[in-house]
């Protein structure tokens, strides 16, 4: 047994008393090994000092670091095969005409099992880089898409169904040009027509698959329609959208938002569903982006927050009328955020 500075915290250390806050709350419960979150946490919070199970010599302490470091879970064991499942699906796409839509099911429905490991506004993929985010998108809209539908009250039959439109929304993707997609500049306008026929070349590969619902195959040609007729690709409108791809447009525009793309950073999730609420309206199916936000920002009292001012605090109270901007304790200073309009929840901790 040692206490050491946070300083000198590693990663894999094993701390044995609880740490408490100023205030005396408990931050962290004794019994974990540390990762780069709790060690982010500590720092955060300015805790000076934690009590550490005493260290293995110096090689066998780091190979158990390096283990910790390394480990899956079997979520992330799972996610990590749909999404090699997915970079092969839209390599083959240009020149296999059989499409694999009983092994991208299967492997959904296993990744789908392990979902309690899933949270919409926390989840970061370990292998995430910009020139995969077509993929990590898919499955993020997928898992999100899913739970959407569940939470919003669709029948436990839709489900997979829904999960599926969401995983293959943007697979037309795999026929357009790749330097189209990965551009960093303004597309041209002939750029954008090409960039928007992803809907269809997706709704193509798809519409023939007898064993694909309808439903799924809809979320992939309408997910970018919006409810006043100003989508695309035909500009429907209202009713005329089918309810899967309103939920799936719903998960896409906020990991759309939320992901780092090539040419533009990621931001906040808390501002984002702050715009998807604001803007949504006449786009965006209401109930839908409701049922959303409120869920999604269902946090027990005590969850650790950062602050677009990067200072960290726990969030005390939520009011459901102002879902996105809770109370939270910094440092013993009660801070409103639904009065204190220049701050927002930069990430939870």
């Amino acid at each position: 047994m040692a206490t050491i500075s946070v300083s000198q915290l590693k990663i894999g250390d094993k701390v044995i008393e609880d740490v408490v806050t100023k205030m005396g709350n408990v931050l962290l419960k004794k019994g974990f090994n540390v990762s780069q979150r709790e060690h982010d946490i500590l720092r955060a919070f300015l805790i000076p000092s934690v009590t550490i199970e005493s260290r293995e010599t110096e090689p066998e302490a780091a190979d158990k670091a390096e283990e910790l470091k390394q480990e899956e879970t079997p979520f992330t064991a799972e996610y990590d095969k749909m999404l090699q499942l997915l970079k092969k699906v839209y390599k083959d796409a240009m020149s296999s005409p059989e499409f694999p839509i009983l092994d991208i099911r299967t492997r959904l429905e296993q990744l789908i099992a392990k979902i309690e490991h899933y949270n919409v506004l926390t989840f970061t993929p370990r292998m995430l880089g910009t020139e995969d985010y077509l993929f990590h998108n898919s499955i993020m809209v997928s898992l999100t898409s899913y739970l959407l539908a569940k939470w919003h009250g669709f029948q436990s039959k839709d489900w997979i169904p829904i999960a599926l439109g969401g995983l293959l929304h943007d697979v037309g993707n795999a026929k357009v040009d790749a330097a189209i997609l990965s551009k960093p500049s303004k597309l041209t306008n002939a750029e954008v027509e090409e960039m928007r026929r992803h809907t269809l070349y997706g709704y193509t590969m798809l519409k023939s698959i007898p064993s694909l619902n309808d439903g799924a195959k809809l979320c992939v040609l309408q997910h970018h329609e919006r409810d006043d007729g100003s989508g695309y690709p035909m500009g429907v409108k209202g009713e005329k959208i089918h309810p899967y791809a309103k939920v799936v447009a719903v998960a896409d525009v906020f990991h759309a938002m939320t992901s780092n793309r090539t040419y533009k950073k990621a931001e906040s999730p808390y501002l984002v569903l702050e715009q998807v609420q604001k803007e949504s309206f006449g786009k965006l199916d209401p109930t839908i982006v409701s049922t959303f936000i409120n869920k999604v920002t269902q946090f027990h009292n005590g969850t650790v927050v950062r602050l677009s001012d990067n200072r960290a605090g726990e969030i005390i109270f939520t009011d459901r009328a102002n879902p996105t901007r809770p109370m939270v304790n910094v440092s013993g200073t009660i801070i409103n955020l639904a009065v204190d309009r220049t701050l927002f929840i930069q990430e939870v901790l």
